[in-house]
């Protein structure tokens, strides 16, 4: 009989992490319509961390870490119970924007604004504001949504307000659970204090936009467009003389009041160019007070 050594080491294969996909509800930007979007949460973030330096008065940073497209349902699951959310109405749409932000967070900006001080050790309460310090927060929401505005542009048509506050990610109703929304992810640094932030906007009031930004045409007529687009194509036409030759000793020795024999015959039309490669002849002519060529002949050249 052999006996199994008990003492081997364990060959089990480490567990594979496998994300599930619901083809019922496909939820994936496409690439170009990511790439503008982050393009403007990146502005965004930008702006906004330029203003929370100016109203906190401590040096701060916003990055924008991820855009993404989600069901309203997924995004407040991924919320933590209790934090700030901030509802934006959106004119003529149902769903609402949401900020949202740890509480704890806005009120180490409320005490910077108010004059104190915090650093990374200090621990503050995750609650509901104040009347003073909703005031001063919805204060700094204001100044967000007007960078938003600037940030993303002719993406974002529809007027978009501050509303509400809600601290409970699960009774928060900004929208049905189905609705489609941009999601768009952020660290926020003010000080030495970090803290996450998410930024969701229905995605019905960004994707016709993008649409328009970002036109998807046929490929089938290629050579059409191309032809179309070569001929709003400004370029250089030039009349010019036959070319003369001439040693290198006597184009050194040029002097004022030189003369330098053309092999051009007086009678024969000049060569009409295009960016130097000869596309026709041309009889020198007049336009009113103006010199001009008038075209005798074309040469033929195959495409």
């Amino acid at each position: 009989m052999t006996l199994l050594d008990q003492t081997a080491p364990s060959t089990q294969r480490p567990a594979r992490s496998v994300e599930v996909y619901d083809f019922r509800r496909p939820t994936t930007l496409a690439r170009e319509h990511s790439r503008v979007l982050e393009l403007g949460f990146e502005t965004f973030a930008r702006q906004w961390g330029t203003q929370l330096t100016a109203k906190v008065r401590v040096i701060s940073q916003v990055t924008c870490e991820q855009v993404e497209m989600t069901t309203y349902d997924d995004f407040a699951a991924s919320l933590p119970a209790t934090t700030a959310m901030v509802l934006c109405p959106l004119d003529g749409v149902t769903a609402k924007a949401v900020i949202q932000f740890p509480s704890a967070a806005a009120l180490g900006w409320v005490t910077h604004m108010l004059g104190g001080t915090t650093t990374a050790a200090t621990v503050l309460p995750e609650r509901k504001f104040t009347p003073i310090e909703q005031a001063l927060v919805r204060r700094l929401m204001d100044d967000a949504l007007e960078d938003l505005r600037y940030s993303l542009g002719s993406l974002l048509v529809t007027p978009i307000s501050v509303g509400g506050f809600q601290y409970n990610s699960q009774f928060a109703q900004a929208a049905a659970k189905s609705d489609l929304m941009i999601v768009a992810s952020f660290e926020i640094r003010v000080g030495e204090a970090s803290a996450p932030a998410t930024l969701a906007l229905p995605a019905e009031i960004l994707l016709p936009q993008l649409g328009e930004t970002n036109p998807m045409a046929t490929t089938a007529n290629a050579r059409e467009l191309v032809d179309a687009q070569l001929a709003q194509v400004p370029v250089d036409v030039g009349l010019q003389f036959l070319p003369a030759r001439v040693l290198p000793s006597a184009v050194l020795d040029l002097a004022v009041g030189d003369l330098l024999a053309l092999p051009h015959p007086a009678h024969r039309p000049l060569d009409v160019t295009v960016g130097g490669i000869p596309v026709g002849r041309a009889a020198v002519g007049a336009n009113g007070s103006r010199l001009a060529g008038i075209i005798v002949t074309t040469e033929e050249r195959l495409a």
